[in-house]
């Protein structure tokens, strides 16, 4: 998916909401056990009750691969039925990837080629042989981790080196790679007061937000320092959406949980800087 084309589901849906399926069989509703793929089930509940709030959906492939083959196979089905059913919903897989350079191609081909995703979260500490392998892809996106929201980004993203914080070279030097124009970046909700000197190098990027909600991030921070003209947002939000109930009723919650996000998202638009 290009990103024309999810700017207009923005517009469209008045939201950037991206839904984090982050699957624990230990939090899912107990009556999906019984059921023959609980990790579809689950997902496929949840992406029929919020496809037309959401924007974007991002399967962490851990809480896949913790389960096996059947983890692996699940999510293969959950995103074969969100491209056969809403192929306008942008998928992310939240896999950090990040290896030399034949490794990352392998990488690439597993997410891009053989999954169906339309993008991939990809670690830059090894630099620009191991970010380009997923780049080759243009008609896909590559979101580079940036300055994420947990506390340990504190212990190198934003440690100087030769004077400059070195998620901020992260950033510059990102830019001159090959097909940069697929580059998208994580920056986390908790690291919002960071936003506007991110925007002074990444102007008109999408930037991947985790953390609002659960996690502690102001929606109206992010939004205030973080969006441009074109949106440039994508919010994610998993707990305090997939497991708002843990009953029958846990597809429905989730809806109105996201309802309320997308709510508030359509309020930030409306105020939004104007091309």
């Amino acid at each position: 998916m290009d990103t024309k084309k999810l700017l207009a589901e923005i517009e469209r849906k008045q939201s950037f909401l991206c839904i984090g399926l982050d699957v624990d069989l230990n939090k899912i509703p107990e009556h999906l056990l019984a059921e023959e793929d609980p990790i579809f089930a689950f997902n496929k509940a949840i992406i029929d009750a919020t496809h037309h709030l959401a924007v974007a959906y991002k399967p962490n492939t851990a809480f896949y691969e913790a389960y096996g083959i059947a983890g692996w196979q699940a999510l293969k089905k959950t995103i074969d039925y969100l491209n056969k059913n809403y192929p306008e919903v942008f998928t992310i897989a939240d896999a950090k990837r990040g290896d030399i350079g034949n490794t990352s191609s392998m990488y690439a081909k597993a997410v891009f080629d053989d999954m169906g995703f339309d993008s991939i979260t990809v670690a830059p500490y090894m630099g620009k042989d191991s970010v380009e392998p997923f780049l080759a892809y243009t008609d896909k996106h590559t979101i580079l981790l940036a300055l994420t929201s947990n506390q340990g980004a504190f212990d190198l993203q934003t440690k100087e080196v030769d004077g400059k914080p070195l998620y901020m070279q992260v950033l510059e030097v990102s830019r001159t790679w090959e097909n940069a124009q697929q580059l998208m970046y994580v920056v986390g909700a908790t690291k919002a007061e960071y936003l506007t000197e991110i925007r002074k190098v990444i102007p008109d990027s999408f930037l991947l937000v985790p953390g609002v909600g659960a996690q502690g991030g102001s929606l109206t921070e992010v939004c205030k320092y973080g969006m441009n003209a074109q949106v440039g947002l994508l919010i994610n939000s998993s707990r305090g959406i997939i497991y708002a109930r843990q009953d029958t009723e846990f597809a429905q919650a989730a809806a109105t949980a996201a309802e309320k996000l997308q709510s508030d998202m359509a309020k930030q638009l409306k105020a939004r800087p104007q091309r």
